[in-house]
């Protein structure tokens, strides 16, 4: 079951990578004969100031993107909630119980609790591998509920503003494959584990199923035993977090006044120093801290960091020649999304 879900994840992903960033890759050819096919590109993947004047039909306001993030915080700490539970109930790492039950398992030729997990691993590997899936699920929970609250209290989007209803789906797509792809190699286990003490609780009702036990030491000192990765990419994670938090009250501030709905005005401050979009380059900075922390060996964490990073980019990019062409006195040290290369 585990390696369904897992590849079932990944060709989600490499479907989307096929289906949407293959025609951005081909839109940025800087080739005439691609005009057209780079108007029907942008008229799916563009939104707000960038959508194409002729593609209102099937649009929705870009205030919806306010969903995307209703769903991935519910999405996120559910999965967060249900994998806590089974790391401090299954998988401890910070316990006489837990050396224990190591030294048993060895002594019994590699026959534990996690049995029916087929692979090499011993016992000691595997309860790092539940702690780091944990510690990348708290992370990406940092990032989707400081993301809702900017949609209601930080953006002020402009009532023209408009996205796709394709673009529309392909972030709900996001928000819930994006978080289960950070755990898609325990999340069968977790769902058995979970599975069960609903099982219980509707044999037994409530008065009869035990409540799990919560001691907040052995919740949390497990992450104290994470690698150097995990804690070099969580760095990087915040890094891109506190900016992305600054670029955003940036371009919240410049529609503070009513008046302001429905004007264009260049940004200052932070990294729009060095870039038109410095928000998109921190999304791809924190996502990048999430790929080091989990250690850079699942290619399903992979595929959801290209994906990031090839549509942000595209959208950067179509972004900045908006600028240029919208303002005659726009910066001309800015580059589009990454500084001094593009």
């Amino acid at each position: 079951m585990e390696l369904e879900i897992v590849w079932l994840v990944r060709a989600a992903w490499i479907t989307v990578w096929i289906v949407s960033i293959l025609p951005l890759v081909i839109a940025s050819i800087p080739s005439s004969k691609l005009n057209s096919f780079r108007e029907l590109v942008l008229s799916f993947a563009g939104r707000g100031k960038i959508l194409h004047p002729s593609s209102q039909k099937f649009t929705i306001p870009q205030k919806c993107f306010a969903h995307f993030y209703v769903i991935g915080v519910v999405w996120t700490t559910l999965l967060l909630a249900a994998t806590w539970m089974y790391a401090c109930k299954m998988a401890p790492l910070s316990s006489e119980e837990f050396q224990l039950s190591d030294i048993a398992s060895r002594l019994a030729g590699g026959s534990h609790v996690f049995s029916f997990y087929k692979s090499h691993m011993t016992p000691v590997e595997h309860r790092l591998k539940v702690w780091r899936a944990l510690f990348l699920l708290l992370l990406m929970e940092i990032h989707v509920l400081r993301r809702l609250i900017e949609s209601f209290y930080v953006f002020k989007y402009s009532p023209s503003a408009r996205m796709h209803i394709l673009g529309y789906f392909a972030g709900l797509f996001f928000y819930v494959t994006a978080p289960l792809s950070l755990c898609s190699n325990i999340a069968p286990e977790v769902a058995r584990f979970a599975g069960n003490h609903v099982a219980e609780f509707i044999a037994n009702g409530k008065s009869h199923t035990s409540a799990p036990e919560f001691n907040l030491l052995s919740s949390i000192s497990p992450f104290m035993k994470l690698g150097s990765l995990q804690w070099i990419g969580g760095a990087i994670f915040l890094w891109g977090w506190i900016h992305q938090r600054r670029c955003h009250a940036i371009l919240g501030s410049l529609r503070e006044n009513p008046s302001q709905a429905k004007e264009y005005i260049i940004p200052y401050g932070d990294w729009f120093g060095m870039v038109s979009c410095p928000h998109f380059l921190a999304e791809i900075v924190l996502y990048a801290g999430l790929l080091i922390a989990s250690g850079g060996t699942d290619i399903t964490i992979w595929l959801l960091f290209g994906f990031v990073a090839a549509n942000l980019t595209y959208a950067a990019g179509e972004t900045h020649r908006w600028y240029l062409r919208k303002f005659e006195n726009y910066p001309a040290n800015r580059h589009a999304i990454f500084p001094y290369v593009y």
